[in-house]
């Protein structure tokens, strides 16, 4: 997915700020999944995000990037190299990065107050957020999604791709990642090089299990982000439900 370049060791990769892609995976069809959101600076894709409020998108804190110029989210779109009938384009009006996140991998959550609320429609969607501190079995499949890189160090996807990846054991994670895994605020995957996943550059972006976004994607393995060996790691939404309702309801 976005091809992030922040490493923070030689071998974790923040999944953040350039370009987003599924590595494998297939196409979605065209707005199956209203809920998507392109945040990109200087009208470049930068990273994924998701619509949880008409003037509110979650995405990763590493996201953030204001020498960039001013941010736009782009909502309603399939191909992000074309001007579709159905995209929405909102500037972004705030940043609100967890206080917590000090550009390490804890706590990398973020979210995008926007100037004007998006208009819902069949295109545009908002997103149910999952419970408090809710968890998500072991094996469950998931789902991520994302434009752009098709393999590592490849070529962009223009058009929104998808992939299935099944939920890990937090104690797998926590041994193969180690100290780099908190699994108080982290979840991770397991995939197949068949089916593909996340890389890097997929920050803010979605994990879908049972219709709810139970991650947002984190870090991968830099050398490699389509290495089985090595679960994909996100921020475990139902951690920080309550700042999340803090923060928006401070803001109404």
């Amino acid at each position: 997915m976005i091809c992030c370049i922040l490493y923070v060791f030689l071998q974790i990769s923040l999944t953040g700020a350039a370009e987003s892609g599924i590595v494998g995976g297939r196409e979605a069809k065209p707005h199956s999944r209203p809920y998507m959101v392109s945040v990109q600076y200087r009208g470049v894709h930068s990273c994924g995000g998701i619509l949880i409020q008409r003037d509110f998108v979650l995405t990763a804190a590493h996201c953030k990037n204001e020498t960039w110029g001013s941010c736009t989210v782009v909502l309603g779109a399939h191909d992000i190299t074309k001007k579709e009938r159905t995209q929405q384009r909102i500037e972004v009006d705030e940043y609100f990065a967890h206080p917590g996140f000090t550009g390490n991998l804890n706590n990398d959550i973020m979210l995008l107050k926007l100037k004007k609320n998006a208009t819902l429609n069949k295109y545009v969607r908002t997103i149910g957020l999952p419970k408090k501190n809710g968890e998500t079995p072991a094996n469950i499949k998931c789902a991520v999604a994302g434009w752009g890189l098709t393999r590592a160090n490849g070529s962009r996807s223009n058009v929104l791709k998808e992939a299935t990846e099944k939920m890990q054991f937090s104690t797998e994670c926590k041994h193969i990642w180690q100290k780099h895994f908190n699994s108080g605020h982290m979840i991770c995957t397991k995939f197949t090089r068949r089916d593909g996943g996340v890389c890097q550059g997929d920050s803010g972006g979605p994990l879908i299990c049972n219709t709810k976004p139970q991650g947002i994607t984190a870090f991968t393995l830099a050398e490699d982000c389509n290495n089985p060996q090595y679960p994909h790691v996100y921020t475990k939404v139902s951690s920080f439900i309550p700042w999340i309702k803090q923060t928006m309801e401070e803001q109404e």
